[in-house]
């Protein structure tokens, strides 16, 4: 198992001292940087410090030009879950472009691969093989950075001198396919190079290379295969250069995408016949709900879980971040709080539920959230007893346990007669900003609602027949006049630390970020597997297909307590859609998704149409073009001494999203553009 340390080391690199007698003592040159492995160990860190991960110090909004303030991950218009600031918004842009430091990264990663050889001598051969290796991985991670964002880029393979080579100083924009095509070869290349295990904790091996090449082709391969099922002009050519910047030819995606699937399907299967890594269950037991739960939570935080395969590690006090800070329910805000909460959308994911025709989850005794009465509890966890251990697992539920705490979530009382009817008559898009505190019940006498706008004095008080009392929506709201609290009646649990001693402050928090795990594998091989079988080509290894692809989904479910599956995937879109369905529960909070749904180009209809095999009718989700997501809020009645749930669309801090076609690839930052004869802006911007 890998695991990535990320340090910072600053190096000055110079081959050539000029006029001066005594070299510096301050400089290092390339030849020692290169000619020993503790002068590796630096030039690597260098280049991993730069390195396109994603983990609690990356933000879409603000790219990678983020030091870890306001942590969220997934909330980018996806469904998972919406946050309590203005960052919250559809996965459109960037930011901070990753453009210019991808360049200062490749050039690190080509100046080893040009300059190393020079310096084979110093090593043993395995050990300089890995080392060149490590420069191909590097390369091949940054261009797949680079390639899902923008299609074809500078396909820049050398070191560029400035002057002598300033004739060469800008290279244009190479095709979307080339451009994938060097991500498969350098990865490939990689592969080759790298040992099995790396020599030192921070670095690679062939395996972690290997993961990586699976994902990456997946993408190369959903591009290829679903750009061409979209409408917009998602494939053009470059103004200066007539180069298909975006897109594939219309002639070759389809043995393109079979290419790129059945690469991906060889890299996952490589990784799995290694036996080096497996699905994590310490603590698992079949048929205990209880133990399938701890199991999935102490996952994230076991740092030698054998189904790490790519880790960032933090370190107090020198390396840390603030995702407890900022997203730990209302009562721990160190200063804020509350920046994850799941919707109603991402639940509907997972299994155990009751629910209308419609697919939609049932609140009330009748056949929609508007008819009939409401389903009422004793206690608002046995609202989620029959759900998957893996949901309770990824969020807070109210009335669950938290850092030793009872996490009280209401969103406020009633006190009227039972049975109870739905609070509003019209729960669609077009009503969504009709809120609670806006209806006859809270707001005309006799009072039978109570709500609080906001904590602790400003609370409204409820009187009971016994004559003690209850704050209208208890220690962490919803409170409508405060966007800090619990947006949608349920918090995200995953990766917050759960430790009652420890403590919740920025820059205090020291949690690790898995950035792959073995679970991705099998589910990369299912997709692969899939995509191949709908394709109608013949197995690279001659095993089944659907087989493969059913086995290692049923091996996700059991281990998060879903229903497994009762037959195999079948050979269509709806077989394609339950491996797409269990990556969007499997990976929920861990970025994955706003990548997922950007290269399967389902982004702009997904959440309007339809999510994930449940028939919607987009007129009660969306005006066509935006759309906006659902909450799960418990109420508290006073007479029946019961709990109920009403669904409605996300009511404090409303949060519209709208996705274009265009936005699958982010614009090539302005600036490169209007200095350059070479480097085309996307087509129809």
């Amino acid at each position: 198992m890998k695991k990535i340390i990320i340090f910072l080391a600053t190096v000055l690199l110079a081959t050539s001292c000029a006029d001066m007698d005594v070299p510096p003592k301050n400089v290092v040159t390339s030849d020692q940087l290169l000619s020993d492995e503790s002068g590796m160990e630096i030039y690597m860190a260098r280049m991993y410090s730069y390195m396109p991960f994603e983990d609690f110090k990356y933000m879409a909004q603000w790219g990678f030009n983020f030091n870890g303030w306001l942590v969220s991950l997934g909330i980018e218009g996806t469904g998972e879950n919406l946050d309590r600031d203005g960052i919250c918004a559809s996965f459109t842009s960037e930011s901070t472009p990753y453009w210019g430091m991808a360049f200062s990264t490749l050039r690190d990663a080509n100046f080893l691969i040009e300059n190393l050889p020079a310096h084979k001598a110093s090593f043993p051969e395995v050990t300089y093989n890995h080392f060149m290796g490590e420069a191909y991985y590097v390369r091949a991670t940054v261009f797949y950075a680079m390639a899902r964002r923008f299609g074809g880029v500078p396909l820049v393979t050398h070191v560029i001198s400035y002057p002598n080579q300033s004739d060469s100083l800008e290279v244009p924009r190479s095709s979307e396919e080339d451009t994938w095509n060097q991500v498969l070869a350098d990865y490939n290349k990689a592969i080759e190079l790298l040992m099995p295990d790396s020599p030192k904790k921070g670095f690679a091996n062939k395996y972690i290379a290997l993961a990586f090449k699976s994902e990456a082709m997946l993408y190369a391969g959903s591009v290829a295969k679903y750009n061409q099922t979209v409408s917009g002009n998602l494939t053009g050519l470059g103004q200066k250069t007539g180069v298909r910047v975006i897109g594939f030819d219309p002639d070759k995606w389809q043995a393109a995408s079979i290419k790129y699937f059945t690469e991906a399907y060889n890299a996952a299967k490589e990784v799995i016949k290694s036996n080096k890594y497996s699905l994590y269950k310490k603590s698992w037991a079949a048929n205990d709900k209880e133990a399938q739960y701890r199991n999935m939570v102490n996952m994230f935080s076991d740092t030698d879980s054998p189904e790490n395969i790519y880790v960032k590690e933090y370190l107090y006090p020198t390396s840390t971040h603030a995702y407890d800070a900022y997203n730990s329910p209302f009562i721990f805000r160190s200063p804020l709080s509350s920046g994850m909460c799941p919707t109603q959308d991402f639940v509907e994911l997972f299994d155990g539920f009751d629910r209308y025709p419609n697919g939609t989850i049932k609140v009330t005794d009748g056949n929609s959230n508007t008819s009939g009465h409401y389903l009422m509890y004793d206690n608002p966890l046995d609202f989620y007893k029959n759900a998957e251990p893996r949901l309770r697992a990824y969020v807070i539920f109210p009335g669950d346990q938290f850092k030793g705490k009872t996490i009280d979530i209401r969103a406020g009382v009633y006190t009227g007669s039972t049975p109870i009817s739905p609070l509003m008559q019209d729960y669609s898009y077009a009503s969504a900003e009709t809120k609670y505190q806006q209806l006859d019940a809270y707001t005309k006498k006799p009072k039978t609602l109570y709500l609080s706008p906001r904590e602790g004095s400003s609370q409204e008080i409820v009187k009971l027949s016994d004559g003690s009392t209850m704050t209208a929506a208890g220690e962490n709201g919803p409170f409508y006049d405060n966007g800090e609290s619990c947006l949608t009646g349920l918090y995200a649990r995953k990766y917050l630390n759960d430790d009652p001693a420890a403590k919740i402050g920025e820059g205090k928090s020291t949690q690790h970020f898995i950035l792959m795990r073995y679970a991705e594998v099998l589910l990369n091989l299912a997709e692969a597997s899939t995509e191949l079988s709908l394709a109608g080509v013949s197995s690279p290894d001659g095993d089944d297909l659907l087989g493969q692809a059913t086995t290692a989904v049923n091996a996700i479910r059991e281990r998060a307590g879903a229903q497994l599956l009762t037959a195999p995937i079948p050979n269509t879109e709806e077989g394609r859609n339950i491996v797409r369905k269990e990556r969007r529960k499997e990976f929920a909070f861990e970025g994955k998704a706003k990548w997922d749904l950007r290269r399967w180009r389902v982004q702009h209809y997904e959440n309007r149409d339809g999510f994930w095999g449940e028939t919607r009718d987009k007129n009660l989700y969306s005006n066509n073009n935006n759309y906006r997501f659902r909450g799960l809020y418990p109420f508290y009645s006073t007479v029946a001494k019961k709990w109920f749930f009403d669904s409605h669309f996300q009511w404090t801090s409303l949060k519209t999203f709208s996705y274009s076609v265009l936005d699958y690839y982010f614009a090539i930052p302005g600036n490169e553009v209007s200095k350059s004869s070479f480097i085309d802006q996307q087509p129809n911007r």
